[in-house]
């Protein structure tokens, strides 16, 4: 049982040294069209049916502090805004804060019992006084769990 965990721990931090080896563009070059996408669905999906969009942010949403009208302009905007910055790679971060801040916004007032399964994608982890997001956190998670573990006799 010690063998088959100490080869498990093994492996997992090959794979951790394996993985972190790799450059976060290598990463960002896919990642930056699958948000994107997400996004620029949802704006078009507004765009097809502009009195459906409205009511869904009169009805549904209830932003407060905004008219519908309002709200839906600026959520077409953004949605079909952001994602072309994001795909050519200009101001990336501002776009991804954007994006981050509607979602968020989403979050708290529109559907605030849904956090638990839509939030995980938007967690980030700052380190070493670098303001850069941690590419791997379920693998840091996992390194701490290994350290808790092999701390067991």
């Amino acid at each position: 049982m010690r063998d088959e965990r100490n080869a498990m721990i093994h492996l997992s931090a090959r794979l951790r040294r394996w993985l972190e080896a790799i450059p976060s563009t290598v990463l960002a070059v896919p990642l930056r069209p699958a948000v994107a996408t997400v996004f620029w669905n949802s704006g078009m999906t507004k765009l097809a049916n502009w009195d459906t969009a409205v009511a869904l942010f009169a009805d549904e949403y209830r932003l407060p502090l905004l008219p519908p009208e309002l709200a839906a302009d600026m959520a077409a905007s953004i949605e079909l805004s952001a994602p072309v910055l994001l795909v050519l790679g200009l101001l990336t971060r501002p776009a991804a804060a954007v994006l981050l801040g509607m979602t968020a916004v989403i979050e708290i007032f529109v559907y605030p019992q849904a956090w638990p399964t839509r939030s995980a994608g938007s967690l980030t982890r700052f380190s070493n006084d670098q303001r850069r997001a941690d590419p791997m956190p379920g693998i840091r998670a996992f390194d701490l769990i290994r350290r808790g573990l092999s701390s067991v006799p």
